[in-house]
């Protein structure tokens, strides 16, 4: 038995729309727009975290990179960010010439710690990125609070988060922007892909031009940008993932729930939904003393445990501080995630279950 910790769900609908594209031969734009399915899948995607406007590009740190020039984000800026998160979120920023403020993590749900967050602004912070980590959502009531006593605009990086909602309102509209990744990994996937969402025509503006040259009509470059489409493949695979989320999520949802019961009366931590809450079950992400022997037994069973994220990204080569972030370094020693994808079957969630009880 080999169970995987995410794999990408395509069949033959994905397939078709991918054959469609190649034969009609259109396999990008550089219009303004997008071409056709671009804008088909920002259309989808706006409807479905009901917000006002959709950018798609070609990465979820393409997405991060783009919402930081639409902002303005320049050398010597400093934008806070949790260490405890995928590289990405820290490289994007380093990208534009920026500082990245490095933020210790609550231990309740793995996200930014607000308390932290305002001891670290000084005089050169010009944004915020948390992250909604594993699907779970930030305190944004407090960091909302913050935004607005500081007077930093916030971008939500809700590469992890898509479907993840917070009194009904989804992980990455609640603030000036927010930023999807479409990789294999995730909930649902164009291949490679991501996106940008926001409310604010001016920025939707901005970052239309962005993924492409700065330009508008072609040949007018105006601000600085890059080449950050999304191909048109990429977009037709994302819009009819898009149509299967709900039952994606539906699925996770009950694996996680089976897990959790199944688990719960083991002497480890399980995640759980604050209240108001409902998440995405991205990752199922339980903590343990025992994490390091427990992971390399479940390997050896076939079940693709993994830790997300050993090394924070402070404690990186590339990095490399010296800072403290007690609760990150816990984190990083305890957390492990166990497989619960929509191709996860009941059998195999409780063959997990038995295996844990076995090896605890």
């Amino acid at each position: 038995m080999k169970i995987a910790i995410n794999v990408p769900i395509i069949d033959k609908e994905e397939i078709s729309v991918v054959t469609s594209v190649l034969k009609n031969g259109i396999l990008t734009s550089a219009g303004k727009d997008g071409g056709s399915h671009v804008q088909a899948f920002e259309k989808s995607a706006s409807t479905f975290i009901k917000s006002k406007y959709v950018i798609a590009v070609n990465s979820g740190t393409a997405a991060l990179q783009a919402a930081l020039y639409a902002l303005d984000v320049k050398k010597g800026d400093e934008i806070l960010i949790p260490s405890f998160t995928f590289v990405a979120t820290a490289n994007a920023i380093v990208s534009t010439g920026a500082k990245p403020v490095f933020v210790d993590i609550l231990k309740e749900n793995y996200t930014i710690d607000p308390d932290d967050l305002e001891k670290k602004i000084t005089k050169k912070a010009r944004a915020i990125v948390p992250v909604h980590l594993y699907g779970n959502i930030c305190n944004v009531e407090r960091l909302s609070e913050i935004s607005k006593k500081y007077h930093l605009p916030i971008i939500e990086d809700s590469a992890q988060s898509l479907g993840s909602t917070y009194k009904g309102k989804h992980a990455g509209t609640f603030f000036e922007m927010g930023c999807w990744s479409m990789y294999p990994a995730k909930v649902m996937t164009s291949g490679e892909g991501g996106f940008i969402a926001t409310d604010d025509k001016k920025l939707r503006e901005k970052l239309l031009m962005i993924r492409n040259h700065g330009m508008v009509n072609g040949y007018d470059t105006r601000i600085l940008g890059l080449n950050l489409r999304l191909p048109e493949i990429n977009a037709a695979i994302a819009t009819v993932q898009m149509k299967k989320l709900p039952i994606f999520l539906k699925s996770r949802k009950k694996n996680a729930d089976l897990l959790t019961k199944l688990l719960s009366d083991l002497n480890i931590v399980i995640p759980h939904q604050r209240k108001n809450e409902h998440v995405n079950w991205y990752l199922y992400t339980i903590a343990t003393k025992k994490r390091n022997n427990l992971l390399k037994k479940l390997n050896q069973q076939g079940i693709g445990a993994v830790s997300y994220y050993p090394t924070p990204v402070h404690k990186t080569p590339f990095y490399n501080l010296n800072i403290k972030l007690p609760v990150t370094d816990w984190a990083a020693a305890h957390v492990l995630s166990l497989p619960i994808h929509p191709k996860v079957t009941q059998k195999e969630i409780e063959f997990i279950g038995k295996t844990m009880h076995e090896l605890l």
